[in-house]
């Protein structure tokens, strides 16, 4: 787990302007502008119609490409808001790649998420990393490989950061 303080108007661009995050899922979130909105990122699968659910690949949330435009529509305007809190998770197929690409020994069903979660205080923007199994290891390689990643992440969109 690392914590990054991150520039907070490169961050923002990246995260509601462009689509950097785009393909990960959304956990859980709340925007505190005049009022706190809260969401959570769950998919009500009773909404979709058949065709809809098939496109959907089995996720249990929506991505942030999904939400981003709403996010971006509760923040927009001439005050910054309060604060938010995003917690975003890699997707299945990426951290499947990431654990073929630092040749780790999990297989994809022992992760329960990879998460960044992005805090926004009215002040200052910082993003702390988190890792969850779903079975016990004393392992921290796969931890240490998404830390790295993270800092790939943000160097990739000019993101400038500093580890806590």
């Amino acid at each position: 787990m690392l914590i990054f303080s991150l520039d907070t108007k490169k961050c923002m661009n990246a995260l509601l302007l462009h689509p950097a995050f785009d393909s990960f899922l959304f956990i859980e979130g709340d925007i505190t502008t005049f009022n706190t909105f809260q969401f959570n990122g769950r998919l009500k699968k009773d909404f979709f119609s058949t065709e809809e659910k098939e496109a959907l690949d089995d996720r249990e949330y929506a991505l942030w490409k999904e939400l981003r435009e709403f996010c971006l529509s509760l923040i927009k305007g001439k005050r910054t808001p309060l604060g938010f809190h995003f917690v975003l998770s890699m997707s299945t197929p990426n951290i499947a790649r990431l654990l073929e690409q630092e040749h780790l020994s999990f297989a994809p069903a022992d992760v329960q998420g990879l998460y960044l979660n992005f805090k926004y205080d009215g002040t200052k923007l910082s993003c702390t990393t988190g890792t969850s199994m779903n079975l016990f290891t004393l392992d921290k390689s796969l931890e240490q490989a998404w830390d790295k990643m993270a800092q790939r992440i943000f160097a990739k969109y000019e993101i400038p950061f500093e580890v806590e």
